[in-house]
């Protein structure tokens, strides 16, 4: 979909963005091709995953970039100037084109709201409890912004609390209304430990076990949306984290397991 012209998706389709917090490229990969990602694998394709590079080291400003139209770059040579699905105004930008969907606001969001988008944040990590001026300033981008203590990175049920309360929010709205849902999955996040063996400190399998549980999820609100009307989900990592690699544990920190992220973007019809 390189070729796709992002000004014909909005006004006509519902968007859907969905945030796998902290999921790296090679667990995400390594599961697909494992046969382990049931739900989420018909979307991916025959390659699954695409390799991209995150514009941020850590969820605040990955999700910043994102909002601004700095999705996660294409990884190969000269592949990360190619056109951006959509952007800012911004005089010199080399990754705006004919078919990027220009916007004179700051942000996605506020772009989506003025072409008549409800917009609706599901928080899951810390940067969206909304507890604090720091973490109410993404969620406050919205026209409707929840978090639970339930959504959070401590429940084993994060995932499923999530979708729950999106399917909730996308029935008390019109069909007739277009809607731009974001959803950030805790899961991956640490400490997902909890999938596996709480015992033992987070891992890589231990990531793989959250993102296992999560896909699932995940899958129904894709397939939920996509029931109500055309839906463009983006689907993406917004940073990877290190267990151990030459000596590194967490992120925010600049090495491959980190950059590298998950990336997809697709449509899905009504049947």
């Amino acid at each position: 979909m390189s070729d796709l012209n992002f000004s014909q998706i909005v006004g006509s389709h519902d968007i859907l963005l969905v945030t796998l917090d902290t999921l790296r490229f090679d667990v995400a990969q390594q599961e697909y091709e494992n046969g382990r990602l049931p739900h989420l694998s018909p979307y991916l394709g025959a390659s699954g995953w695409e390799r991209r590079h995150s514009p941020g080291s850590f969820t605040f400003a990955a999700h910043q970039a994102f909002f601004a139209g700095f999705l996660p770059t294409p990884c190969e040579p000269e592949h990360h100037r190619s056109s951006r699905l959509f952007a800012a105004r911004f005089e010199g930008s080399e990754t705006t084109t004919s078919t990027t969907w220009v916007y004179e606001q700051a942000n996605l969001v506020s772009a989506l709201g003025a072409r008549g988008y409800h917009t609706i944040c599901i928080g899951g990590v810390g940067f969206f409890n909304l507890k604090n001026e720091l973490s109410r300033v993404l969620p406050g981008l919205f026209s409707e912004a929840h978090w639970e203590p339930e959504f959070g990175v401590t429940d084993p049920e994060s995932t499923r609390n999530q979708v729950e309360h999106a399917l909730k929010c996308l029935n008390a709205v019109s069909r007739e209304q277009n809607v731009f849902l974001f959803l950030n999955v805790s899961a991956l996040h640490q400490p997902n430990n909890i999938f596996s063996d709480p015992r033992q400190p987070d891992d890589a399998a231990s990531q793989a076990a959250a993102l296992r549980y999560a896909e699932g999820h995940v899958g129904r609100l894709i397939q939920a949306m996509g029931e109500r009307k055309p839906v463009f989900v983006i689907l993406c990592s917004d940073h990877g984290t290190a267990y151990g690699e030459d000596g590194y544990r967490g992120h925010r920190l600049a090495h491959p397991v980190v950059w590298d992220v998950p990336y997809r973007h697709f449509v899905v019809e009504p049947i």
